[in-house]
Order: structure tokens, then sequence, then C-alpha cells
């Protein structure tokens, strides 16, 4: 089988920081405060003892998180004060998988194994089944110009994992969070007095930062688009309505200082079998809040090898 010396930055920017970070958490919620215990490993597989397994995928799907297997690997060593299990992988984060499939090898210290295998079959499988999520919209919107987009409906403490887990799939990133795209809802609108009030605060307070706001009709669209928006959330239209939307937005492009090209956005009430009727209407992009909040996990497993 082919093999890899470590997991494609197929969908770069999981930072190594904040991996160690999550997954030290992981395993504290497992062994206990640093460096805890396997009370069930601990007493029946020796120190010593070396043994080998094997990651597989017990469906297909489209795999991601293979990067936290190494780290989950290296902390539980460190834990234990035994060497790291060496690792070859057969497979890469965005790599369309089959049931059986070999994923990576691993040989080392048997407690080392037997103690990561659940936190790095969690973080795998969690990651591997957005990205499967992600890779059946990427296939249904191919060739239509759009693409999907996760949104910040992730699960706490793993928004990172589960975004790049959106990449490996063929989706895109909407913001990281609410720090670095500005995002005016009706409430915003409401606090502010207008749509217009609501963009020149933000401009005002963080120029720095783009400017979204959601319409849920054709006038809200072309308010925001007056007042100086960046692009559009259009939000639950229907298909006819959002049509008319995209087509008078883009009829404004380029004239009255509206640039050149608004990106849009369609968003609500969104499913697979809708995918193409939507991107039909001339969107940037359809963001999927299911992507993340409702994807099963792709089953994974660790099967040890006899012990020596």
């Amino acid at each position: 089988m082919p093999t890899h010396d470590r997991p494609s930055a197929v969908a770069p920017g999981l930072d190594d920081a904040w991996l160690a970070r999550v997954v030290e958490v992981a395993l504290d919620e497992d062994l206990g405060t640093a460096p805890g215990r396997d009370v069930t490993t601990q007493a029946t597989v020796s120190p010593s003892a070396t043994g080998t397994a094997e990651l597989v995928a017990r469906a297909a799907g489209t795999v991601a998180g293979l990067v936290v297997v190494d780290e989950t690997l290296r902390q539980v060593a460190g834990r234990l004060g035994l060497p790291a299990p060496a690792v070859t992988f057969h497979a890469q984060d965005g790599e369309a998988v089959a049931p059986g499939q070999v994923l990576a090898s691993l040989a080392g210290p048997v407690q080392v194994l037997l103690v990561a295998e659940r936190t790095l079959l969690n973080l795998a499988s969690r990651a591997s089944g957005v990205a499967t999520a992600a890779a059946a919209w990427a296939r249904e919107l191919a060739g239509t110009g759009a693409r999907v987009l996760d949104t910040r409906k992730t699960t706490p403490g793993l928004r990172a994992l589960e975004k790049y887990a959106v990449r490996a799939g063929g989706g895109a990133n909407k913001r990281m969070g609410l720090h670095d795209v500005a995002m005016v809802k009706d409430n915003h609108v409401v606090a502010a007095g207008s749509v217009r009030g609501a963009i020149e605060a933000v401009r005002q307070t963080f120029p720095d930062v783009l400017v979204q706001v959601e319409a849920d009709t054709t006038a809200q669209a072309m308010e925001a688009l007056d007042a100086g928006a960046d692009f559009l959330l259009l939000d639950n239209m229907p298909t006819p309505v959002l049509a008319a939307t995209v087509a008078a937005v883009r009829e404004r492009q380029g004239r009255d200082g509206v640039p050149a090209h608004v990106e849009l956005e369609a968003t609500g009430n969104l499913t697979l079998d809708r995918a193409r009727e939507v991107a039909g209407t001339g969107v940037d992009f359809l963001s999927v809040g299911a992507l993340t909040h409702s994807a099963p996990i792709l089953d994974l497993a660790l099967d040890l090898r006899p012990v020596r």
C-alpha cells in the first residue's frame, strides 16, 4: 500500500499549539489531571510490551484529522514515560477512503497505543465525518461555480478542527469567529437604528474588517448594497425570490459605487437535493450549518496486532 511521511496539508491552517491544547484536554478527560492513569491498560499490559496497530476505516467517506495521530501518541508517550510509537500513513487528509482501508500503521509500546486509542479516534472520526459531509456538498455543486461554506455552528472547542475538515472535504470556511468579519443581522440593525447606521458604526470602530449584511428580502438586500455592504447573506429566500435578488444585485454591480462583483451567500433551509437549484440562481456560496452541527462521525477503528 502507498505510504506518506505524514498527513498532507490539504487544508493548511490548523495551528500546532492549538492542536496540542485540544489533545491535552481530551487526554485529561480520560486519564485525569496529567500525567493521569489508565487503570485497565496499566494493570494488564507491561510497559515493555511492544506491538503494532492499524488505523482502519470501517465505512466509506473522506478522511480528515489524521494530523491528530502523531500529537496524541506523542503526548501519551510523554505522560507514560515511554517512547512514542512510529507512524506510517497510508492515506492523507482529504482523501476518499473505502471500508477496510488501512489509513495508518502504528508500532511501539502497547500501553501508549491503547491509552491513545480513544482520543485519536474521537478526534479523527469527528473530523472525517465533517469532511465526508463537506465532500458530498462539493460533489453536488461541482461545475456550478458556487461553493459550500461552513458556519459558526461548531462543537465548542473543536472549531478549528471542524473547519479544517470542511476544507479537507472541498468546502470553504466563512468567518472563523466574531472577530474577523462583521455580520450585521436584524438585531444589530435594531440596535443601530438602521442598516446604514450599523455598517457605518462597524467601519468607524473596526475599519480593517469586511462587513456582511443579512437580508431576508430583495428590498433589504438592495438597502444593504446602497449602504456599502461588502457582501450579502441572503437568508431563507424561496428560489424564485433568491434568483430575483441575485439578478437585482448583479445589475447594480460596478455602478454608483457598488463593487464590480458583490459576493452573495445563500443560507437557511438548504438541503443537498436543493444544492444545484440554489446554485443555479447565481450565488457564490451556500452556507450550511449542518456540515458541522449534524454530520455523523466516520467510523474509524484501531486494530491491535499480537503483542510481543
